[in-house]
């Protein structure tokens, strides 16, 4: 049975509007104009620090402020679950994925907290048996260290990793593993420019997808 570890933003939920709220509450108290949503997702990726380098750069916001930014950016972070959402048809997925002796993991860029938080607030916290955030070591995605320790602290055989956008393919390519790409995320290359084992635009399509690419390792 495989290890599968999943990226957590853009790839099971759609985080997007509550971050997006939360810049742009930062950003008012600080007297600037808001971001757009499009931006939002645009600037999702790297984890919180460079989100608000991003959005600063977006609203021409010195580098002197970029800590009381985070800060502020971070503290409103673990209560923004409101507008979040899962994509269709992932817990359906996730359940199969189980039933079929898979054991899963996530591995985000997101800071752990707030990956806890909404992870309980959908649900999401009772299908996975170990979830690394951005601050959960020293190192961030693409550097590969969280992925090698969410895949060491699961048990099983083959590793699968499933995420959404550029950082993941780069993270996967460096980890040297599999990549599933979910292409409804928060990509910005075009499908054909990223390194990737297999696509899927629906969760639905997912354990199959798995379970013909295990029978080809055998």
């Amino acid at each position: 049975m495989a290890r599968i570890v999943f990226d957590l933003d853009g790839t099971l939920i759609d985080s997007a509007p509550d971050i997006h709220n939360i810049a742009n509450a930062v950003l008012s108290a600080e007297g600037h104009a808001p971001i757009t949503l499009a931006q939002t997702r645009d600037f999702i990726g790297n984890g919180a620090s460079v989100f608000v380098d991003r959005m600063r750069a977006a609203r021409d916001i010195p580098d002197d402020h970029h800590g009381r930014l985070l800060a502020d950016f971070v503290a409103r972070y673990d209560d923004a679950v409101g507008l979040t959402v899962l994509y269709p048809n992932v817990e359906t997925a996730l359940q199969e994925l189980i039933e079929a002796g898979h054991d899963l993991g996530v591995c985000t860029n997101k800071p752990i907290q707030p990956c806890k938080a909404v992870m309980a607030h959908l649900g999401l916290d009772l299908y996975f048996q170990t979830v690394w955030g951005g601050d959960s070591l020293p190192v961030q995605k693409p550097d590969p260290a969280p992925l090698v320790a969410a895949f060491d602290a699961l048990p099983g055989d083959e590793k699968i990793y499933v995420g959404d956008s550029d950082v993941d393919a780069e993270t996967a390519q460096r980890a040297m593993v599999p990549f599933f790409l979910f292409t409804e995320g928060y990509r910005k290359s075009a499908i054909a420019d990223m390194p990737h084992s297999g696509s899927f635009s629906d969760y639905a399509e997912l354990p199959a997808l798995i379970s013909r690419a295990l029978a080809g390792c055998t």
